[in-house]
């Protein structure tokens, strides 16, 4: 999706490029491909959407109309984004055995869904402790990944589990798929 900056004076293709990612997350309005051309199809996207809202269908982007897309086009953008990447804090440059944190608990969510991908790796428990079962399967992870074997979670272990967790979870998937 090109920055919202490049739209800057275009605001046809404004218009287009918001009612298209509202269309993503409801059904009931047509999708368009943003040209910049205030043609049949953007009359049409716009009737829809006007009609939806209770707006006067007429498929002129009065500034009611506007407006009302523009409050359905932030909350649908946030949808439509990819998800907000999550980083880990580590207090310390590494985790060891007994270490009571609550970054273990993403560890071992991370772990079992690798574990669940790649049965060389070792399911975890949810303890949100870094205990016997979760060394064992940092160990198992880290072999793996070609890590040095230490079984505790440092930076570079998290980089790799981060790494390596969407492969697992697209794995997964396809194998979900073709079970159907």
């Amino acid at each position: 999706m090109r920055p919202p900056e490049s739209f800057i004076g275009q605001p046809v293709r404004s218009l287009q490029t918001m009612l298209r990612v509202i269309a993503q997350n409801d059904t009931n309005q047509p999708s368009l491909v943003p040209d910049g051309i205030y043609g049949n199809q953007t009359i049409g996207a716009v009737s829809a959407f006007q009609r939806n809202h209770g707006l006067p269908a007429t498929g002129v982007t009065d500034q009611a109309t506007w407006e009302a897309i523009v409050a359905e086009y932030e909350p649908a953008l946030v949808i439509a984004a990819p998800a907000q990447p999550l980083e880990i804090v580590l207090d310390s440059e590494s985790l060891r055995r007994g270490s009571d944190d609550p970054n273990i608990y993403l560890a071992q969510a991370v772990l079992t869904v690798i574990s669940e991908a790649y049965s060389s790796v070792t399911p975890p428990g949810f303890s949100g402790i870094l205990d016997e079962a979760t060394a064992i399967s940092l160990l198992s992870f880290q072999e793996m990944s070609g890590l040095p074997q230490s079984g505790a979670l440092d930076k570079r272990t998290w980089q790799h589990l981060a790494l390596q967790y969407p492969l697992a979870v697209r794995q997964k998937q396809t194998r979900s798929s073709r079970e159907l």
